[in-house]
């Protein structure tokens, strides 16, 4: 396993195949107030490559290129958050979008278990640890454990994926997963636009 951080945006030259695993951290959990620190990508062998943002300076072309890739899979665990965060900063939307807490949701209903350490122990018998979960991520200079943790966040989501969706399908809650991923765009511009602790479905 290998980490690898980069300031600003990513090199030229990385296959990434058609599903990559993105996670973000920030400041907060408020988008127009917590700033976008970082930019986790896997291709799911095992590496991680790691996009620092200095305050303001959210250029980033090639990073942008490829999560604006139709040809690309975007893989989150809890994408509302990260869809919003990237879309806020970068100004694109990471389209298509697969959700691995959605798909836990959907197909795992005997649980109420379904955050990433859950989903990792659960399934594929894997210990994540949440210690740097909460700490700050703007710092200039980030720590071994800090990149640690960061990498975590996304080195297991193909795997969980594969699981899932083998859970969905015996369901039968296939097409119903990829109805709620098409519509992460327009939940994470909703929270964006103000209405993040509404539900605009309820009575």
């Amino acid at each position: 396993m290998t980490n690898r951080l980069y300031l600003g945006d990513l090199p030229e030259g990385i296959d990434f195949g058609t599903v990559v695993a993105v996670d973000t951290e920030a400041m907060g959990l408020n988008p127009h107030r917590d700033r976008l620190c970082l930019v986790q990508l896997s291709a799911g062998n095992g590496d991680a490559h790691l996009v620092q943002f200095a305050p303001g300076d959210y250029d980033a072309p090639r990073l942008k290129r490829l999560l604006a890739d139709p040809g690309v899979t975007k893989l989150f665990h809890f994408a509302r958050f990260d869809l919003a965060m990237i879309y806020h900063y970068l100004g694109v939307m990471a389209l298509p979008v697969y959700c691995t807490k959605i798909a836990s949701r959907l197909a795992r209903t005997f649980t109420d278990r379904h955050g990433l350490r859950d989903l990792c122990k659960d399934l594929i018998n894997t210990d994540l640890s949440k210690q740097q979960q909460s700490s700050d991520w703007g710092a200039e200079a980030l720590s071994e454990e800090q990149l640690r943790y960061a990498a975590s966040d996304v080195l297991h989501l193909h795997a969980l994926r594969a699981r899932l969706d083998m859970m969905l399908a015996r369901e039968g809650r296939e097409e119903l997963a990829r109805a709620c991923f098409a519509f992460l765009p327009h939940r994470a511009k909703l929270d964006l636009a103000g209405w993040s602790e509404q539900d605009i479905f309820a009575h």
